[in-house]
């Protein structure tokens, strides 16, 4: 390749988690390409910066990164996140944990799930949750670090963080200046593209500045500025399965110890999200404004607050969905500008790193090949999809039928690749594997099981153990898990000793 070919200036419009954390991935990993990576932001713009709950994959990301792990959390109220429980989601009084681990071990290559479910149909009613580490841990409000051991029970999970979306913002930029990435405080007027292929050459702020770039990063949230406004790549509309379009957020005083997960709460037109952190709680209500008014939205969530509110309630509006594509020509959209899926998994976060990453794995030059768009493209659409038919399944698999809205997405006709997977677990216990896609083999068990979408069977093999051989070791399996869990210290008092933020100790 030669050197004028090279990429030389990557222009990022947008700042917020998107915005940061693209610059500073670029700005550690691209070191040594002697990119010029510059950050266009507005202080005018306000960012969503609601996203408070994350997945596993961020403590890779920030370890690639070479970010200390105690230092960020300190810097950003953090406390940990070993799973999500769901509150009266399949029947009003049920709840369950999506944790982040496995259930029990698989026996003589069989899941451990079917030997669960053949235990079940003969009387005995455990619960699955009690074959998880980290829902044990969950329930009794623990926290202890993952071991490499594999014959240890520590080592059957992982953990992600619940920290201050805003706060994170602010850490990333200082860790990417100290990489080199330059801020340029401006409002863009004008978007200039070239004559001859309709790429970007350049963008003009308000006081007159041109900045010109070799590659574009649209993180300019929702609006999509260079992505949609100026290249028109469209948006794939998801809300007739993903119908709610609002959100109002409050933050609130903490009133208890913080627990070491966060909890979806269904409503009457949508669910309740509570993200407990060192400095306070976040809380909102996520629903269908069809079915319910900005103003009883409010009502319902501030009537729930465990603590006095720390701000005063801010509304979002939003549309489930993604673009047709999220890169076009020299300009990729990462963040909101890319799609936007509520943040029932707290995939948002998710959805930025995957973008990033594969960014620079199919790191282009001046060449801008169709087979890299292509690709990264595709990649991104497989990511899209998948978590879309998982967050339609917590959706449609209920019993609800007390309101409009649980009546409609209980009857609403959902995609093929749902339904497939769905009919094939309802007939065989058999959990849909892909290479691609988030959501792994235990996050489906806990879902489907949690929601009462149980196999008409299990797997024949599953009787190869006799009876009382197979209670005796699940039996041993629930009694030591538990007696792990009760062992470990307190998460509040884990915190303070590991990574304790400023002003809270």
């Amino acid at each position: 390749m030669s050197q004028s070919a090279l990429i030389k200036r990557i222009l990022i419009v947008g700042g917020g988690t998107a915005g940061w954390m693209t610059a500073a991935a670029m700005g550690k990993l691209l070191a040594p390409l002697k990119i010029d990576v510059t950050l266009l932001e507005s202080d005018q713009i306000g960012t969503v910066g609601v996203g408070e709950a994350t997945l596993p994959h961020i403590r890779f990301f920030n370890r690639r990164l070479g970010i200390d792990e105690a230092d960020f959390m300190a810097q950003t109220a953090a406390t940990f996140k070993l799973g999500i429980e769901f509150r009266d989601w399949a029947r009003k009084g049920d709840a369950y944990i999506h944790p982040f681990g496995d259930y029990g071990r698989d026996i003589k290559g069989v899941p451990f799930h079917h030997y669960w479910l053949r235990l079940r149909q003969r009387g005995r009613a455990w619960r699955i949750g009690e074959f998880s580490a980290p829902v044990m841990i969950s329930e009794f409000g623990r926290f202890a670090m993952p071991v490499e051991d594999e014959r240890s029970v520590m080592s059957s999970f992982s953990y992600a963080y619940q920290f201050d979306a805003g706060l994170y913002a602010k850490y990333l930029r200082r860790f990417a200046e100290a990489c080199g990435v330059r801020r340029i405080e401006g409002k863009i007027t004008t978007v200039i593209q070239r004559g001859e292929d309709g790429f970007i050459e350049a963008v003009k702020t308000e006081d007159g500045r041109r900045v010109e770039a070799d590659l574009f990063v649209d993180c300019s949230g929702f609006r999509g500025l260079l992505i949609e406004q100026t290249l028109k790549a469209g948006f794939e509309d998801w809300s007739a399965v993903l119908p709610c379009d609002r959100a109002v957020a409050v933050p609130c005083e903490n009133a208890a110890p913080s627990l070491p997960y966060t909890r979806a709460t269904a409503r009457g037109a949508g669910w309740q999200w509570r993200i407990p952190l060192q400095h306070r709680v976040g809380n909102g209500y996520v629903y269908c404004s069809e079915h319910v008014s900005d103003d009883e939205a409010a009502q319902t969530l501030m009537a729930s607050l465990e603590g006095r509110p720390r701000a005063e309630p801010n509304f979002l509006r939003f549309r489930a969905g993604k673009r047709r594509r999220q890169w076009v020509k020299n300009c990729v959209s990462i963040g909101l500008s890319s799609g936007f899926l509520e943040p029932l998994e707290s995939t948002s976060i998710y959805l930025i790193q995957a973008s990033v990453t594969k960014l620079l794995e199919l790191f282009p030059d001046r060449d801008f090949r169709a087979c890299d768009i292509d690709e990264f493209n595709r990649a991104m659409d497989l990511e899209y999809e998948r978590i879309r038919d998982f967050l339609i399944l917590h959706y449609h698999a209920t019993e609800r039928d007390d309101t409009p809205f649980w009546d409609y997405v209980r009857t609403m006709k959902i995609p093929d690749s749902l339904a497939y997977k769905m009919t094939l677990f309802r007939k065989r216990g058999v959990v849909v594997k892909y290479k691609d896609g988030l959501f792994l083999h235990p996050s489906w068990i806990a879902v489907y099981l949690g929601q009462r979408v149980m196999p008409d069977m299990y797997d024949p093999r599953a009787e190869f153990i006799a009876e009382d051989e197979l209670e005796k070791t699940l039996s041993a399996m629930r009694n030591l898990i538990r007696k792990t869990a009760e062992s470990l210290p307190d998460h509040s008092d884990f915190i303070r000793r590991y990574c304790p933020a400023p002003g809270t100790v």
